[in-house]
């Protein structure tokens, strides 16, 4: 089975479906039968990287409200802060300072742009 990604006007993800995975081309199959753009995504890749050792497909399995960038044919989630970054490679967004590799739980505070514990 393949994964497909329905786009609205603006490249934004509606949903993803789990499709039949036709010989020939899905994506132009599902757009005929609902007038909308459809890309094939994949499960198993996330930040260019496939995690079963396979060939990495549009950087990241698209979610809802995801963006779909057709000069890089690829997926991104919507940035969450503005302090973020896209990487170019992973299309994963970064943040200004890098988690912290601790062990402890944390969460972004935009205003201070540092990472707070949690709890």
């Amino acid at each position: 089975m393949a994964h497909f990604a329905e786009l609205d006007e603006n490249n934004t993800v509606l949903r993803v479906i789990v499709g039949v995975d036709y010989p020939y081309d899905g994506e132009a199959i599902y757009q005929q039968e609902t007038g909308r753009v459809w890309k094939r995504t994949s499960y198993n890749t996330h930040g260019g990287q496939h995690r079963l050792g396979g060939t990495p497909f549009r950087k990241n399995y698209a979610g809802i409200g995801y963006i779909y960038d057709r000069i890089r044919d690829a997926f991104y989630a919507p940035q969450p802060y503005p302090s973020w970054v896209l990487d170019e490679e992973s299309c994963v967004w970064q943040p200004p300072v890098a988690y912290p590799e601790d062990g402890l739980a944390y969460s972004w505070d935009e205003d201070s742009r540092t990472w707070k514990v949690i709890g």
